[in-house]
């Protein structure tokens, strides 16, 4: 099919509106030819639905819930089409622990909301937090908060003064076996101690000496809540796990090769370190091995190997991802690693004997404008086949994906107030529409083979419905709809087949802009009588964009 080169009076309209066209939320801005084609999956806060957007902003497939849940925080979509999601209760008052990120329970859901299996880790002594990662092995990784007592803390070696209430909440990681509801691994940061503070208590020793050690007394804020890991991510290949852990400024490599026992040591696994510090970077700060000129990180969230649908011809294939919230006063980066892996050692060697490098990032990417970009907490970042990075700022929800050339192609902001949709034309504050991550999966992903992925509408109230359709050029509109005119020229009936499975208005308009038939479906075969139409040329426009030249002949 060609595209047509007379526009009837109603399409230069349209092409006028688009021009000045203003949305507020929702897709603010969408360059086919530049954007990776995909589905965005998000999880926004203070409500408990998962969304899956179009290109267009608009819902293709939703996992409801009931409105007395909240994120807990983030979900994933695996290749068969079930989702795993977290949650916890919205209402968290008298819970024993409870610091932002709180989760509690752990679902998998298949693509019908159906729920097939259930885990929550929540009371007095553990809950879970902030992110999980499902495994090769159909194993879930997740992060939570075990209570230490203070007694337990100060014969650990903690400095008591530092404490804000009787008892602190160390990190540990559990994976979960769904097929027995048994955990089958652990590792614990409180086996991992060192300390110079009180040399009659546990963990004494020097802290620079050890960099695979965690300083229990590294700790600026005082608060229960020590660590704070806020994701987590598995390398396969190398069989090993990687933390963000925000309140050390700092990411963590640990081995995931060791059994439980050895995760609890020093010895064992493939590295030979046990449970023991693989890797750190972001902060020698935190093993008292430099200042604060070196630190790189502040804040750090979603911190991922860059694997996930990405070819090894990638340039950034393997390398570390980082979302660096607070690396200046008013704005936030995304940051690429290439941390200092040697293969035949299987170690991160350090530098000196006792520091981790590289000294800096290897590259550091910014909004076009920078200040644009600022997130003091949340946030997300997905470099994409093509080249582009996916990247949401999450205290504004807003979310962004950027060429090589660091230019935009696809804009959009989550259009909830407190977890109520919000009028497209409204104007949205900082926090008003939290979302703490933003992932897009190839639209050839296993997950959507014979799905319907056809609109469910919009989050927003009252959608500009025209505006991805006038963004959309003639051949991206082709694919989408797979509209199919014949014979062309035609005589005394037009045969028109429609396979996108969305519903659209398809219209057939003569030169002078009047228009000849229309009918909304969602994909079929329509004939249309035109025995009685003159002869001469015709338009045909689908979704609100004129695609096809049709002739009338006799």
């Amino acid at each position: 099919m060609k595209k047509s080169l007379l526009f009837p009076f109603p399409v230069f309209l349209l092409i006028t509106n688009l021009v000045f066209a203003q949305n507020t939320v929702g897709l603010l801005s969408y360059d086919p030819p530049s954007s990776f084609d995909g589905y965005n999956l998000i999880y926004p806060h203070n409500q408990p639905n998962v969304y899956l957007l179009d290109n267009c902003g608009e819902v293709a497939h939703i996992w409801q819930d009931d409105a007395d849940f909240r994120p807990g925080n983030t979900a994933y979509l695996l290749e068969d089409g079930r989702l795993v999601k977290t949650k916890r209760l919205a209402n968290v008052i008298g819970d024993p622990i409870w610091a932002g990120g709180g989760g509690g329970t752990v679902e998998i859901r298949d693509w019908d909301n159906n729920l097939e299996w259930s885990f929550t880790l929540n009371d007095t002594l553990a809950r879970l937090h902030h992110d999980i990662e499902p495994l090769p092995n159909g194993n879930i990784l997740m992060i939570a908060w075990e209570v230490k007592s203070r007694a337990e803390a100060i014969a650990a070696g903690r400095d008591s003064t530092t404490m804000d209430r009787d008892e602190i909440w160390s990190d540990y990681l559990i994976e979960v076996d769904p097929t027995t509801n048994e955990i089958v691994w652990e590792w614990h940061a409180w086996d991992h101690l060192i300390q110079d503070f009180d040399s009659t208590k546990s963990n004494f020793g020097v802290v620079k000496d050890h960099p695979e050690l965690i300083d229990i007394n590294f700790d600026d804020n005082g608060l229960a809540d020590w660590l704070h890991s806020n994701s987590i991510d598995y390398n396969p290949d190398l069989g090993q796990i990687l933390l963000s852990v925000p309140f050390f400024d700092e990411i963590w490599v640990i081995d995931r090769t060791t059994t439980t026992a050895e995760a609890a040591s020093h010895f064992g696994g493939l590295s030979n370190r046990g449970g023991d510090l693989m890797y750190r970077w972001g902060n020698p700060q935190a093993y008292q091995n430099g200042s604060s000129e070196d630190q790189q990180l502040f804040n750090n969230h979603d911190v991922n190997w860059i694997l996930d649908f990405i070819e090894p011809s990638h340039p950034q294939f393997g390398k570390i991802s980082i979302f660096n919230n607070q690396a200046g006063p008013d704005f936030s980066t995304v940051n690429i690693l290439n941390a200092p892996w040697d293969m035949y050692s299987w170690t991160y060697p350090l530098e000196n004997d006792a520091v981790w490098g590289p000294n800096n990032f290897e590259a550091t990417i910014t909004h076009p404008e920078p200040t644009a970009l600022f997130s003091t907490g949340l946030s997300s970042a997905q470099f994409l086949p093509n080249g582009n990075v996916l990247i949401c700022s999450g205290r504004f929800g807003y979310s962004f994906e950027l060429t090589p050339e660091n230019r935009i192609a696809w804009e959009y902001v989550t259009p909830l107030r407190g977890g109520q949709p919000v009028m497209q034309g409204d104007t949205l504050q900082i926090n008003d529409n939290l979302t703490f991550r933003m992932r897009r999966y190839p639209t050839n992903f296993g997950a959507f083979d014979g799905r319907d992925l056809s609109s469910k509408g919009w989050i927003e109230q009252e959608p500009d419905s025209t505006f991805c359709n006038l963004i959309l050029p003639v051949d991206d509109l082709m694919k989408r709809y797979f509209l199919k005119v014949f014979p062309n020229p035609s005589a005394n009936q037009l045969t028109i087949e429609w396979q996108g499975g969305r519903y659209a208005t398809i219209e057939l308009f003569n030169l002078t802009g009047q228009r000849m038939a229309a009918f909304r479906a969602t994909g079929g075969r329509k004939y249309i009588d035109t025995s009685t139409w003159p002869e001469g040329i015709y338009f045909i426009r689908i979704g609100g964009i004129e695609i096809e030249k049709l002739v009338i002949s006799r």
